[in-house]
């Protein structure tokens, strides 16, 4: 495949000083233009910070003020810093220590869940199990995921009363705790984690509606019971020797964008996130502390007209540390169908795309990626892996 699209480089124009990097979409591959000049710091005004305390207030007229700078950053760059989400640092602190409990251990033990095994990709992928992107290095990391379980969702009162035409759509496996039950404290540890995460994501949503000129409830059923996932991501530090050896770029995690409708991601202060400006220059998102970083999906974009932007992202590990993130991914129920939203159309922006299921999304993002890199072993951002 990369020799493929180096190829296909050397017939198309491409201006001096970049160079083209192909990414996988729901429709297939898709190209940005990228600067050669080395990845730089990210200022303030290009990914700002929001103090998102203000989501809680009682008072709308401070929630709206919130929804503009969040619509500003989702328009412009696609990416802000989250402060004052709420989640306890006890929460995120057990978390991660469980992560780092669970991929120290012996290959073999963590072999019991590996995603191999899994019907829904849920589980532990392995050291150069995976690439993200066909024309960069295998990704250097490791990663656990799970998905939605609604027994473990503090808003589901009853399991045995949701629709059955959502139920279908439900992803989790119990043996991602099973086979990881050695860990005493893991599954404990991990879910609060993702509940503490949810329980903000559902509060972020309605503000991402009034962000959208929309009814602030207006994406609540649509995320009764969503595609949230957690992933668990080690990335060890790549050595120079592995550089210097290298016939592709080497990465962490490849270049990629998120499918569903947005991301709230925790990174340690080791740094190497980096994301795409428009402009086709590598951004460090650099670690701040007591904050996550929000990015929204290719769902987003899509049924907002293109106007909130699913920007490209990857991760470079080049400390001398371990490196540890704790994505959470939201998306609407699989059932959910969704068009262009009504305020984001207009007489000189007609609607670009059809509605479309959350399920049937996935899955065309799933086969497009299969399609490119054969059926086993891939990656998708969509995925808690």
């Amino acid at each position: 495949m990369a020799t493929e699209v180096l190829q296909q480089q050397a017939t198309v124009q491409v201006p001096d000083g970049c160079t083209i990097l192909e990414l996988i979409s729901a429709y297939g591959p898709v190209h940005r233009t990228i600067k050669k000049d080395p990845p730089r710091d990210a200022t303030l005004e290009e990914i700002p910070i929001i103090e998102i305390s203000r989501i809680f207030s009682d008072s709308l007229d401070v929630r709206k003020t919130v929804a503009k700078e969040i619509r500003d950053a989702a328009a412009t760059i696609g990416f802000f810093y989250m402060k004052g989400h709420g989640i306890p640092e006890k929460v995120i602190n057990t978390a991660l220590q469980s992560a780092q409990d669970f991929f120290h251990q012996p290959e073999e033990i963590k072999q019991r869940v590996n995603q191999a095994n899994s019907k829904w990709f849920n589980g532990w992928n392995g050291p150069k199990s995976h690439r993200a992107n066909a024309v960069e290095s295998l990704d250097v990391r490791e990663s656990f995921g799970f998905r939605y379980d609604p027994r473990y969702d503090p808003s589901v009162d009853d399991v045995e009363s949701i629709p059955q035409e959502i139920k279908d759509g439900f992803r989790a496996e119990e043996y991602c705790w099973t086979q990881t039950a050695n860990l005493s404290h893991f599954k404990t540890d991990v879910l609060e984690y993702w509940r503490s995460c949810l329980a903000v994501a559902r509060r972020l949503i309605r503000i991402f509606a009034l962000a959208l000129d929309l009814p602030e409830d207006y994406f609540d059923a649509m995320t009764s019971h969503p595609d949230a996932a957690v992933a668990l991501n080690y990335y060890p530090s790549i050595p120079d020797s592995v550089v210097e050896k290298a016939d592709a770029e080497v990465v962490s995690i490849g270049s990629h964008t998120d499918l569903q409708f947005f991301t709230m991601l925790w990174q340690d202060q080791n740094g190497g996130l980096q994301v795409l400006n428009r402009d086709g220059q590598w951004l460090n998102a650099k670690p701040i502390e007591g904050t996550f970083v929000v990015n929204i999906g290719d769902y987003l974009m899509r049924i907002t007209n293109d106007r909130f932007i699913s920007t490209v992202h990857r991760a470079k590990n080049f400390s001398k540390n371990e490196r540890y993130s704790m994505p959470f991914f939201l998306g609407f129920n699989f059932n959910e169908t969704c068009g262009v939203l009504p305020s984001c159309v207009d007489s000189d922006h007609p609607a670009k795309y059809e509605p479309i299921s959350c399920s049937e999304w996935v899955h065309l993002r799933f086969k497009a990626t299969n399609l490119e890199r054969g059926s086993g072993g891939v990656h998708d951002e969509t995925r808690p892996s």
